[in-house]
């Protein structure tokens, strides 16, 4: 099978249609739908279904793209393998880690990283659904629960605890809680989708101190950034890491005594990256920067 026209029937399914593969690899639309029409004569099938809204895939061009995509995945890796090579680390880095801990705390410890492998091409991805490290959708990622996947490493890194703050306006509003039993009479704001959480138990504030049934949130906030700007705003009491409070004017912690259960926080890349230099260097340098962190 010609190598050529795999490639651009890789990028065709891809993008979706011959235009927008044809302003990838810089070839007209005509070019490349003559490429497509003939790859389907030579293997004597028809890979793609053409409508008014582009191209889908039929049932053989599913099978080739997915040959395909091993085929090209497998010389992105060599192509990476072979930079590695190199005496410098080099090349994509795609780092992937909670929304509240990415816009926080690693984008304020990053820069000396940066500066120091500039040949490094640094993504940060800032999600709080898990992405799959197997099917090379970021190379490393920082997750607060462990993996479950066989094929990934898991580094542990620092244990995390959440605190109950508030803003000052609401204390002054509705009273400094002095147990956890008061909880039952403030505004409560949680953590959204409970199955999506990056931390587990993220919503304890609901059930600390209770053996009935949890209590009632004041509101819910698909990230924790969000819950941090609601507590800003005076809405209620909430369960946030010190890391991602620490430096907010006008929100203060309360009930000192009491805590979330600890959770751990791990550096976790493909078992196959093990010995790759650009992940080698940034595992040495965030385990570096937490160990001079406070958490």
């Amino acid at each position: 099978m010609d190598w050529d026209k795999l490639r651009i029937f890789h990028t065709v399914a891809e993008r979706g249609s011959f235009t927008h593969a044809g302003d990838v690899l810089a070839m007209s639309q005509s070019a490349v739908s003559r490429q497509i029409r003939a790859l389907e004569e030579e293997l004597n099938v028809t890979l793609f279904d053409r409508h008014a809204r582009g191209l889908t895939l039929t049932q053989e061009g599913e099978l080739l793209f997915r040959t395909a995509e091993d085929v090209v995945y497998r010389i992105r890796r060599t192509e990476k393998q072979l930079l590695e090579g190199l005496e410098t680390p080099q090349g994509e880095l795609k780092v992937t880690t909670t929304l509240s801990f990415g816009t926080t705390w690693l984008t304020q410890n990053i820069r000396e990283f940066v500066e120091t492998y500039p040949d490094i091409e640094v993504q940060l991805l800032l999600t709080d659904q898990d992405m799959d490290l197997t099917k090379r959708e970021a190379d490393i990622a920082i997750r607060f629960h462990p993996p479950e996947h066989a094929d990934l490493i898991q580094r542990p890194m620092m244990t995390i605890r959440q605190y109950i703050y508030a803003s000052n306006e609401y204390l002054a509003r509705r009273g400094v809680p002095r147990s956890v039993d008061d909880l039952d009479h403030h505004n409560l704001i949680i953590y959204g989708a409970q199955n999506l959480a990056p931390i587990r138990d993220i919503n304890w504030i609901t059930q600390v101190g209770r053996s009935g049934p949890p209590r009632k949130p004041f509101i819910r906030i698909n990230n924790l950034f969000g819950v941090l700007q609601a507590v800003k705003a005076g809405l209620g009491l909430a369960a946030l890491p010190e890391y991602l409070v620490r430096g907010t004017a006008n929100v203060v912690r309360v009930l000192e005594g009491v805590s979330s259960p600890p959770s751990r926080a791990y550096l976790v890349y493909h078992e196959s990256d093990r010995s790759t230099k650009r992940i080698i260097a940034f595992r040495d340098y965030l385990v570096r920067k937490i160990s001079e962190a406070e958490f």
